[in-house]
C-alpha cells in the first residue's frame, strides 16, 4: 500500500484528500504544519508527500529542503500560490510536481500516479549498487564476494544507498535503526561504519564511497 503523507494547514482540505486517497487505497498520515510535516516523513516514510507551501510555522521552501537533506521521496506541492516565480523556486528546492488550488481530485490522483510509477523506476534502477569491487543487492540482500552484513549494517547501508550523494544526518540514521531514543548515541554509528568500510571499501582507511561528513552525518559517494 503505498503512503502518502498531506501536509496542509486547512483541516477541510486535509479530511477531504484523507478521504479520498483511503477511498483509493493509500495509506494516509496528515501534519498541519512543517514541523510536523518533517516529524511525520521521518516517521511515518511516506512514498509520497503531497505539501502546501504556505504553512504557519515554516514555509513549503523549507520544508523541501528538510527533506532534501535526507529523502529522495517525491514530493508534489498543492498550493494556492500562483506565480510562476514560486515555481520555479519549488521545483529547484526538490519538488517533483506542481498543482494549484483548487484543483480537480481526478488531476491530482492522477498526478500521483504518474510521480510513483516515476520514483518506482529509481527504486529499479538502486535495485543494485556498486560499492568498490563488491555488488550490493538491495532486493535480495545480498552483496558479492561473500560478504555478510548484519540486520544493523543493513539498516544503515540501505539508507545511504537509497540516497545517492545526499547527506543523511546521524539524528536520521540512529532514529531510523536504533530508535527516537538514540539519536545522541553517536557513537554507534562512527563503531558501524567503521565495520561497513573494512568489509566493502578497498581502502577502509582512505574511503571513497562511504564518506564522513563531519559532525553532520554520513554520505554515499557512488
Amino acid at each position: 500500500m503505498t503512503r502518502v503523507l498531506v501536509v496542509d494547514d486547512e483541516p477541510q482540505l486535509l479530511r477531504a484528500l484523507r478521504i479520498n486517497l483511503v477511498a483509493r487505497h493509500y495509506e494516509v498520515a496528515t501534519a498541519p504544519d512543517g514541523g510536523a510535516a518533517l516529524r511525520q516523513a521521518a516517521e511515518f516514510h511516506p512514498d509520497l508527500v503531497l505539501l502546501d507551501l504556505g504553512l504557519p510555522d515554516l514555509d513549503g521552501l523549507d520544508v523541501i529542503h528538510g527533506l532534501r537533506g535526507w529523502t529522495s521521496v517525491p514530493i508534489i506541492v498543492l498550493t494556492g500560490r500562483y506565480a510562476h516565480q514560486d515555481k520555479i523556486e519549488a521545483l529547484d528546492a526538490g519538488a517533483d510536481d506542481y498543482v494549484t488550488k483548487p484543483f480537480d481530485i481526478e488531476e491530482l490522483l492522477a498526478r500521483i500516479r504518474a510521480v510513483t510509477r516515476r520514483a518506482g523506476l529509481h527504486e529499479e534502477e538502486l535495485a543494485k549498487v556498486q560499492i568498490g569491487d563488491h555488488t550490493v543487492d538491495l532486493t535480495a540482500k545480498t552483496i558479492s564476494g561473500d560478504v555478510r552484513l548484519t540486520p544493523t549494517e543493513w539498516g544503515i547501508l540501505e539508507i545511504l544507498l537509497r540516497n545517492p550523494g545526499k547527506l543523511v544526518s546521524q539524528r536520521h540514521l540512529l532514529s531510523e535503526v536504533w530508535g527516537s531514543g538514540h539519536v545522541k548515541e553517536t557513537h554507534y554509528l562512527r563503531q558501524y561504519m567503521a565495520q561497513l568500510r573494512k568489509k566493502l571499501e578497498r581502502d577502509p582507511a582512505h574511503p571513497a564511497h562511504l564518506i564522513t561528513e563531519s559532525g553532520m552525518g554520513y554520505r554515499f559517494k557512488p
